[in-house]
């Protein structure tokens, strides 16, 4: 397998690296978008024939056979195009959709895989794949691969801050903290929520907390909050209702139990902090009205710092066998295992 970080595919793209066959896969699909956009930029060019030679195929609608027909095809060149700097040197197609793909279809996606078209470029976009299918093991052996997990607070909170500069506005650390708490690391949501914010703030170029206040929803982190409360105070039947909202409402699972870490990480260094008689330090490590600090206060002086031991320790099993697995067992695995999850911590 020929593996690529996020860095390495942008530099080999620079330097005309490209190769025949790209598998993209993770959760974070705005990430997946942008580098699917620069492969296909780096093997068509900026040419006013791209639209006749990239094709995107969904295998819920279409055909494997038909993405590999694209594929082979050559190079399409409408009727008085002649000079060769407009011809771009490829074609490329993009696959989607192939975690419940047919068997016939299987078939002919692995027989190209094993002898793709040099003159193409062909590019498996999946959130998640089945490693016991003999195409997800072809996958693996031939193509580049680039992996896109779910981004953690830190690493949305760096992007957030470039897409602010991209954007012309700023806000401070402590802002931006509030904005990916509130959000999530979702970035085509977090993109969404940062343009809404920008646009309030066209005069000021400041996105200031009130501001954060008046357009972002808590509700997020407000079933976040009670996950955590819960959670402690052994409510596994409520715990449970609170995970399964907030999966409705399209929190990674991977997302979820760093949610859950970042509960339990803060409660065991304000249990710390409390006994040393640093109030106004736990105080701090709650940004919000004093409402909820009051809460936060509650549920810390509920909490016993064996048990919130214990919950770190099985959180951080949880969180490696769900990044390990690569969502092997798919949606629903990840689910059932935030379950368990749930009903280890509120036992």
């Amino acid at each position: 397998m020929n593996s690529l970080t996020r860095p390495q595919l942008e530099a080999s793209l620079k330097a005309g690296k490209i190769v025949p066959l790209y598998l993209l896969v993770g959760a974070e699909a705005y990430l997946i978008d942008e580098a699917a956009r620069a492969i296909a930029e780096a093997g068509l060019g900026d040419t006013v024939l791209r639209e006749f030679n990239e094709s995107h195929f969904s295998l819920l609608s279409a055909s494997a056979l038909d993405a590999i027909k694209a594929a082979e095809e050559a190079v399409t060149v409408p009727n008085g195009i002649q000079q060769l700097s407009m011809i771009p040197q490829c074609k490329v197609v993009h696959v989607k959709d192939f975690g419940k793909i047919r068997e016939k279809d299987e078939e002919a996606l692995m027989r190209y895989i094993d002898n793709p078209r040099k003159s193409s470029i062909m590019i498996f976009i999946a959130p998640d794949l089945d490693k016991r299918k003999k195409l997800t093991k072809s996958l693996f052996e031939k193509c580049t691969v680039v992996q896109f997990s779910a981004l953690t607070e830190s690493e949305a909170k760096a992007w957030a801050r470039r897409r602010l500069q991209e954007l012309k506005t700023s806000a401070d650390d402590r802002v931006l903290t509030d904005i990916v708490r509130l959000v999530g690391t979702n970035l085509q949501t977090l993109a969404s929520e940062l343009d809404k914010l920008a646009a309030a703030a066209v005069e000021t170029r400041q996105i200031t907390p009130e501001l954060v206040d008046q357009l972002i929803d808590r509700s997020r982190e407000l079933s976040n909050f009670d996950l955590g409360d819960q959670l402690i105070a052994g409510d596994r039947r409520r715990a449970l209702e609170t995970l399964h909202r907030l999966l409705e409402d399209d929190v990674a699972p991977v997302m979820l139990v760093g949610l859950i870490a970042s509960n339990y990480h803060r409660l065991a260094l304000a249990k710390e902090l409390l006994k040393r008689g640093a109030r106004d330090e736990v105080n701090r490590l709650v940004y919000g009205t004093q409402a909820k600090r009051n809460a936060f206060m509650n549920t810390l002086q509920r909490s016993d710092a064996g048990k919130i031991a214990r919950g770190i320790q099985l959180i951080a099993a949880a969180d490696l066998a769900l990044k390990t697995s690569l969502g092997g067992s798919g949606a629903k695995g990840a689910r059932l295992q935030l379950e368990v999850l749930v009903c280890e911590l509120a036992s």
